[in-house]
């Protein structure tokens, strides 16, 4: 009995070379994930004056993962459109709308920080789209130019920053053969064909206005003809 002792001893000792290879060999494989990004959410808030909205940033790390951030994410709000648009809880992330405008809302973690526009809608009870009715030829340069107006408590404002508008034909939208992008240096929408959008003759749209701070029941539009070169 006491021959085999030296081996069992040389057995056991081997054994726990091996464990102690494979358990560094594991957490060689297994490196600890790193916060990589936060995105926020809902992605492009739009709430009303004196409403509150609550938001959530999301954090994807270096495998991949996607995990809500809860406790130590910073709020803050910058680049405000107009005046103070909202104010945020710097903790909670809960946005409180003030003045109808656009806000960018930032969160930070870790020192990564991840943005959102936000806009805050006061509520209109009318909405006017000017001009109602317009035309270009789709020659790949020519666009049409829209502002909207909107009655509040206090009277007309312009809310031209802060609607949206979608072309339709019919009940289709046209998406990216006719865009309508906001233009900050002529506040104006401008929507424009994509070139041999109409290749003869012409075709009629609706130019249809959405605004999160409208309370009336009735579609506002506008008619858009685009007529082939």
């Amino acid at each position: 009995m006491s021959s085999s002792n030296p081996k069992l001893r040389a057995a056991g000792a081997l054994a726990v070379v091996v464990s102690l290879a494979l358990a560094v060999s594991c957490r060689g494989f297994f490196v600890k994930a790193t916060l990589q990004s936060i995105a926020l959410q809902p992605q492009t808030p739009s709430f009303g004056v004196g409403f509150q909205q609550p938001m959530q940033a999301w954090g994807t790390d270096s495998n991949n993962n996607r995990y809500q951030l809860t406790n130590g994410v910073e709020w803050s709000l910058s680049n405000p459109s107009t005046g103070t648009v909202a104010t945020i809880n710097a903790s909670t992330g809960t946005m409180t709308g003030v003045n109808a405008g656009t806000v960018t809302v930032n969160a930070s973690y870790q020192a990564l920080t991840g943005t959102t526009t936000a806009t805050v809608a006061e509520a209109v009870s009318e909405m006017t789209i000017t001009p109602s009715s317009t035309s270009v030829v789709d020659d790949g340069t020519q666009f049409a130019s829209f502002t909207v107006s909107g009655t509040t408590g206090s009277g007309s404002q312009d809310i031209t920053s802060l609607v949206t508008l979608t072309a339709y034909q019919g009940t289709t939208a046209a998406g990216a053969n006719l865009p309508c992008v906001y233009d900050s240096t002529t506040n104006t929408q401008e929507c424009t064909p994509a070139q041999t959008l109409v290749t003869s003759g012409s075709q009629v749209y609706s130019i249809v206005v959405t605004y999160s701070g409208y309370t009336g029941s009735s579609q506002v539009a506008a008619t858009l003809t685009v007529d082939a070169p």
